[in-house]
Protein backbone atom coordinates (compact mmCIF):
# COMPACT_ATOMS: atom_id res chain seq x y z
CA UNK A 1 0.00 0.00 0.00
CA UNK A 2 3.25 2.58 1.17
CA UNK A 3 4.46 2.05 -2.76
CA UNK A 4 0.90 3.16 -4.29
CA UNK A 5 1.02 6.19 -2.19
CA UNK A 6 4.30 6.97 -3.31
CA UNK A 7 3.96 5.50 -6.67
CA UNK A 8 1.16 8.29 -7.28
CA UNK A 9 2.67 11.13 -6.16
CA UNK A 10 5.28 10.32 -8.74
CA UNK A 11 2.66 9.86 -11.44
CA UNK A 12 1.69 13.26 -10.43
CA UNK A 13 4.78 14.42 -11.36
CA UNK A 14 4.65 13.33 -14.60
CA UNK A 15 2.01 15.02 -15.39
CA UNK A 16 4.48 17.91 -15.15
CA UNK A 17 6.63 16.92 -18.10
CA UNK A 18 7.84 19.30 -20.57
CA UNK A 19 10.64 19.66 -23.17
CA UNK A 20 11.77 22.51 -21.29
CA UNK A 21 11.37 21.36 -18.00
CA UNK A 22 12.55 18.26 -18.56
CA UNK A 23 16.34 19.78 -19.86
CA UNK A 24 16.42 22.19 -16.49
CA UNK A 25 15.44 19.00 -14.57
CA UNK A 26 18.02 17.09 -16.35
CA UNK A 27 20.51 19.86 -15.80
CA UNK A 28 19.76 19.91 -12.41
CA UNK A 29 19.67 16.76 -11.51
CA UNK A 30 23.27 16.48 -12.98
CA UNK A 31 24.94 18.90 -10.68
CA UNK A 32 24.58 16.63 -7.96
CA UNK A 33 25.81 13.95 -9.78
CA UNK A 34 28.82 11.86 -7.57
CA UNK A 35 28.41 15.43 -5.46
CA UNK A 36 30.79 17.47 -8.02
CA UNK A 37 29.13 20.62 -7.31
CA UNK A 38 28.93 20.03 -3.60
CA UNK A 39 32.57 19.00 -3.43
CA UNK A 40 33.65 21.79 -5.75
CA UNK A 41 31.68 23.83 -3.35
CA UNK A 42 33.82 22.59 -0.23
CA UNK A 43 37.12 22.71 -1.94
CA UNK A 44 36.24 26.34 -3.23
CA UNK A 45 35.55 27.00 0.73
CA UNK A 46 38.26 25.73 2.18
CA UNK A 47 40.90 27.56 -0.32
CA UNK A 48 39.67 31.23 1.60
CA UNK A 49 40.49 31.04 4.82
CA UNK A 50 37.68 33.44 5.64
CA UNK A 51 35.61 30.11 4.84
CA UNK A 52 38.18 27.25 5.74
CA UNK A 53 35.58 25.80 8.38
CA UNK A 54 32.35 25.66 6.13
CA UNK A 55 34.46 24.28 3.42
CA UNK A 56 36.16 21.37 5.78
CA UNK A 57 32.01 20.69 7.15
CA UNK A 58 31.35 20.44 4.15
CA UNK A 59 34.00 17.95 2.78
CA UNK A 60 33.90 15.91 6.07
CA UNK A 61 29.66 15.75 5.78
CA UNK A 62 30.01 14.23 2.26
CA UNK A 63 32.46 12.13 3.34
CA UNK A 64 30.62 10.55 6.37
CA UNK A 65 27.42 10.58 3.98
CA UNK A 66 29.75 8.89 1.49
CA UNK A 67 29.95 6.15 3.74
CA UNK A 68 27.39 5.81 5.54
CA UNK A 69 24.44 6.41 3.15
CA UNK A 70 26.44 5.05 -0.04
CA UNK A 71 28.09 2.22 0.89
CA UNK A 72 26.33 1.16 3.73
CA UNK A 73 22.76 2.01 4.07
CA UNK A 74 22.14 1.82 0.30
CA UNK A 75 23.24 -1.84 -0.01
CA UNK A 76 21.82 -2.98 2.85
CA UNK A 77 18.24 -1.83 3.08
CA UNK A 78 18.49 -2.71 -1.10
CA UNK A 79 15.14 -0.96 -2.04
CA UNK A 80 14.76 -0.61 -6.17
CA UNK A 81 14.10 2.11 -7.72
CA UNK A 82 10.77 3.10 -9.06
CA UNK A 83 12.14 3.30 -12.53
CA UNK A 84 13.04 -0.70 -11.83
CA UNK A 85 9.70 -1.63 -10.67
CA UNK A 86 7.71 0.29 -13.41
CA UNK A 87 9.60 0.01 -17.06
CA UNK A 88 7.49 1.33 -19.18
CA UNK A 89 8.04 4.85 -17.44
CA UNK A 90 10.18 7.00 -19.68
CA UNK A 91 13.54 7.89 -18.09
CA UNK A 92 15.19 11.17 -19.51
CA UNK A 93 18.86 10.18 -17.63
CA UNK A 94 20.45 6.91 -17.72
CA UNK A 95 19.04 4.29 -15.65
CA UNK A 96 21.01 4.18 -12.03
CA UNK A 97 22.33 1.23 -10.89
CA UNK A 98 22.95 1.48 -7.39
CA UNK A 99 19.96 1.15 -4.70
CA UNK A 100 17.58 3.45 -4.12
CA UNK A 101 17.50 4.45 -0.34
CA UNK A 102 18.67 7.33 0.92
CA UNK A 103 18.72 9.83 -2.42
CA UNK A 104 22.42 10.21 -2.53
CA UNK A 105 21.95 13.28 -4.54
CA UNK A 106 19.53 14.53 -2.47
CA UNK A 107 21.80 13.25 0.81
CA UNK A 108 24.83 15.02 -0.89
CA UNK A 109 22.79 18.49 -1.17
CA UNK A 110 21.49 18.50 1.63
CA UNK A 111 25.06 17.75 3.36
CA UNK A 112 26.54 20.96 1.91
CA UNK A 113 23.66 23.41 2.01
CA UNK A 114 23.14 22.23 5.50
CA UNK A 115 26.85 23.00 6.13
CA UNK A 116 26.87 25.92 4.85
CA UNK A 117 23.84 27.57 6.63
CA UNK A 118 24.90 26.35 9.99
CA UNK A 119 27.76 28.75 9.60
CA UNK A 120 26.59 31.93 7.50
CA UNK A 121 22.42 32.02 6.82
CA UNK A 122 22.65 34.18 3.77
CA UNK A 123 25.00 32.39 2.00
CA UNK A 124 23.45 28.91 3.17
CA UNK A 125 19.70 30.12 1.69
CA UNK A 126 20.74 29.80 -1.89
CA UNK A 127 22.01 26.08 -1.73
CA UNK A 128 19.48 24.79 0.50
CA UNK A 129 17.12 26.41 -2.56
CA UNK A 130 19.58 24.16 -4.87
CA UNK A 131 19.67 21.24 -2.43
CA UNK A 132 15.93 21.15 -2.75
CA UNK A 133 15.71 21.68 -6.50
CA UNK A 134 18.23 18.75 -6.93
CA UNK A 135 16.01 16.22 -4.45
CA UNK A 136 12.74 17.12 -6.47
CA UNK A 137 14.38 16.37 -9.52
CA UNK A 138 14.88 12.90 -8.21
CA UNK A 139 11.57 12.57 -8.40
CA UNK A 140 10.15 14.17 -11.35
CA UNK A 141 13.29 11.91 -13.55
CA UNK A 142 11.70 8.71 -11.43
CA UNK A 143 14.55 7.41 -10.04
CA UNK A 144 13.53 7.72 -6.56
CA UNK A 145 10.57 7.23 -4.21
CA UNK A 146 9.71 10.57 -2.60
CA UNK A 147 10.64 8.89 1.38
CA UNK A 148 14.30 8.02 -0.62
CA UNK A 149 14.36 11.67 -1.03
CA UNK A 150 12.98 12.85 2.35
CA UNK A 151 15.41 10.14 4.00
CA UNK A 152 18.66 11.99 2.46
CA UNK A 153 17.11 15.26 3.03
CA UNK A 154 16.85 14.02 6.87
CA UNK A 155 20.20 11.74 6.81
CA UNK A 156 22.15 14.81 5.40
CA UNK A 157 21.16 17.56 7.38
CA UNK A 158 21.65 15.32 10.59
CA UNK A 159 24.84 14.29 9.21
CA UNK A 160 25.98 17.94 8.51
CA UNK A 161 24.81 19.09 11.84
CA UNK A 162 27.03 16.58 13.95
CA UNK A 163 29.98 17.52 11.71
CA UNK A 164 29.36 21.08 12.82
CA UNK A 165 29.13 19.87 16.30
CA UNK A 166 32.24 18.15 16.12
CA UNK A 167 34.23 20.91 14.53
CA UNK A 168 33.15 23.24 16.77
CA UNK A 169 34.35 21.23 19.50
CA UNK A 170 37.45 20.33 18.51
CA UNK A 171 39.91 23.11 18.52
CA UNK A 172 42.55 22.02 15.65
CA UNK A 173 40.30 23.52 13.21
CA UNK A 174 40.68 27.07 14.94
CA UNK A 175 44.49 27.23 14.38
CA UNK A 176 44.48 25.85 11.29
CA UNK A 177 42.85 28.35 10.10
Amino acid sequence: MFYQIEFAILYALQSLHSPWLDLVMTRITSLGDHGFVWILTGVVLFCIPKTRKIGISVLLSLAVGLLLGNMILKNLIERPRPCWIDTQTVLLIQNPKDFSFPSGHTLASFEGAFSIWLYNKKLGIPFLFLAVLIAFSRLYLFVHFPTDVLGGAFLGSCIALLVHRVIERNSFVEKNT
